[in-house]
């Protein structure tokens, strides 16, 4: 052991022998200081043991990636799995709910305005309707610009809207649903998964910027809304069912145009009295006029 020399003569010299010394004097100390002795030699080699098995495992985890096209991430070579998603891919889940004093028709009209997001989203830069079921977003994380792809799946109007985004660092799934609490009142529940691909995207999740950051333009939302009273537009009234359009934005128009010219019809046909065609009468004469 370290500090013990052998002297010329074959003899030791340190602490340790001048402890055996003392304990040589002494049979009880002397058995002591065996058994610690060996102690600390299955200690030693018992570490010495796991050391190389846990250096195996690796190897053998490193040799395995480098066959299987050209290696993984350092999370797989030490054994940590991935959290949600394909692929391993670690999920962020985002659920926010906000109360908006506005009527339902005027909540969801407002968030099918896309482009006036930028109005009151501070991550988002710009936003455009490509088509009916497609927009363009642009986002800005730390001191760099995201743009991503959104499709909606499904869209019914006043209910739900359902999307994934696709960009190049990271993708989204989201769902937002509107529910009507009052004359003036309206819940809005958003949910999103989130997949970060980016390094600033990865690192904000470190703290979760994301979702810091949802809840703080849902809070503008409501306050770009309810100041004004009403949408900043007629919005898109139109349905889509499993990525595909089922009802134009004009065709939802045009039949509510409909539903609100037979409403006043029907309502005057209640309000006309109905003429009933009264019985007459015969009178009878008294006896002896006759």
């Amino acid at each position: 052991m370290a500090g013990n020399a052998k002297t010329e003569s074959g003899t030791e010299d340190g602490p340790l022998a001048t402890l055996r010394e003392k304990a040589a004097k002494n049979p009880v100390t002397e058995q002591l200081l065996n058994a610690c002795q060996e102690y600390l030699r299955a200690k030693a080699e018992r570490l010495m043991s796991t050391a190389g098995s846990k250096l195996g495992e690796a190897s053998k985890r490193l040799a395995e990636n480098a066959e299987n096209a050209g290696g993984g991430s350092l999370g797989s070579l030490f054994g940590s799995k991935g959290k949600g998603g394909s692929g391993g891919k670690k999920v962020i889940n985002i659920v926010e709910d906000i109360d908006v004093g506005v009527p339902v028709r005027e909540a969801y009209d407002q968030w099918t305005e896309y482009q006036k997001f930028s109005s009151f989203a501070k991550g988002v830069t710009s936003a455009d309707r490509a088509d009916d079921t497609t927009s363009n977003w642009r986002f800005k994380v730390f001191w760099s610009n995201r743009s991503m792809k959104a499709t909606t799946t499904e869209q019914v109007p006043d209910e739900r809207i359902v999307w994934t985004t696709d960009g190049a660092k990271g993708t989204i799934k989201g769902a937002v649903t509107f529910h009507p609490m009052g004359e003036n009142l309206t819940k809005i529940l958003l949910v999103i998964e989130y997949y970060p691909a980016g390094l600033f995207e990865k690192t904000g999740n470190l703290w979760r910027a994301q979702g810091r950051r949802t809840r703080l333009d849902l809070k503008h939302f409501r306050r770009f809304v309810t100041m004004a009273g009403e949408a900043s537009g007629e919005g898109w009234r139109g349905e889509i069912r499993n990525g595909e359009v089922v009802r134009t934005h004009e065709e939802a128009l045009d039949a509510e145009e409909d539903e609100d010219e037979e409403l006043p019809a029907e309502e005057d046909e209640e309000d006309e009295p109905e003429d009933e065609e009264q019985p007459r009468r015969r009178t009878r004469q008294p006896a002896g006029s006759r």
